[in-house]
């Protein structure tokens, strides 16, 4: 009886350590293809990001392939380790084909640019000037994107980051893109519904607009007597044929206007020195 006690005990503890290798082998099954999934999936399109990373505004980085508008651009996500010299052994597309359907739409949040010609539409003032600093900042680039919510033209919202300078970017953000953008002067605070503002906030956002507007800068430098990006949309959206009419500048954003010779020389001849008493009469 002792003899099969002693058996069963050794099949008994056969089988527990081969069930606790296979609760392991499947734990760490699991835990890899969390792993994966959270930290080194590649995300080919826009389209691919699940509801649930835009709920918790996850963070992804990538390389910017191509501006395609003063607001929005073509980012090829890279996750994980190894895109960099010099243990870089994965590599980002250079071609065309390569890059056809492997990249995400990203729209810029927070910023509203001048807008250039499309729909048949004439471009506004300084639009190449807004897409040529946007090009010049991230073409190329790597940038890190927060995502916010999807547009009605399927684009990602996202607030974007350069990679800050001598930190390490997985602990702090660098500068916001947009943020920077607006302190140049080629854009203005977005104020439409679904705005994103980050952790930058919207009085920030006005603030530094308020400042490019007070020192004349990029599309500023008349003041604001330019049509904002807001203005000319919704001037379309009102008449399609977007029939030119003489823009008003509202009151949030009158400049002083300086008085001119004559019209000081008008006001000293209309003015009339008070009396101090009335005049008896004879």
């Amino acid at each position: 009886m002792s003899t099969s006690t002693s058996a069963e005990r050794q099949w008994f503890s056969v089988w527990s350590s081969a069930v606790a290798a296979a609760g392991a082998g499947s734990l760490a099954t699991i835990a890899g293809a969390i792993l994966y999934a959270r930290f080194f999936r590649r995300i080919p399109t826009a389209e691919a990001i699940r509801p649930s990373m835009i709920a918790r505004k996850a963070w992804i980085k990538g390389i910017v392939t191509s501006v395609g508008d003063a607001d929005n651009f073509r980012l090829y996500h890279t996750p994980g380790l190894f895109w960099r010299f010099p243990l870089g052994f994965r590599h980002v597309p250079t071609s065309t084909k390569q890059l056809q359907n492997q990249t995400v739409h990203i729209r810029l949040a927070g910023v509203d640019a001048p807008e250039a010609a499309h729909f048949g539409r004439p471009s506004q003032p300084y639009s190449a000037e807004a897409l040529a600093w946007l090009k010049a900042q991230i073409e190329g680039k790597c940038v890190y994107c927060q995502l916010g919510r999807r547009d009605q033209y399927g684009r990602i919202v996202a607030n974007v980051h350069f990679v800050p300078r001598f930190l390490p970017a997985s602990l702090f953000t660098g500068k916001s893109v947009s943020l920077e953008m607006i302190r140049a002067g080629w854009g203005t605070t977005y104020l439409q519904s679904g705005a994103e503002y980050g952790s930058v906030g919207k009085d920030e956002y006005l603030r530094v607009e308020e400042q490019a507007i007070a020192t004349r800068m990029g599309m500023w430098e008349r003041g604001t007597r330019s049509e904002t990006p807001a203005q000319y949309k919704k001037r379309f959206a009102k008449d399609p044929s977007g029939a030119e009419s003489k823009f008003q500048i509202s009151a949030s954003h009158k400049v002083p206007q300086k008085r001119t010779t004559s019209s000081l020389i008008s006001l000293l001849l209309s003015w009339r020195r008070p009396t101090r008493g009335r005049q008896r009469s004879k």
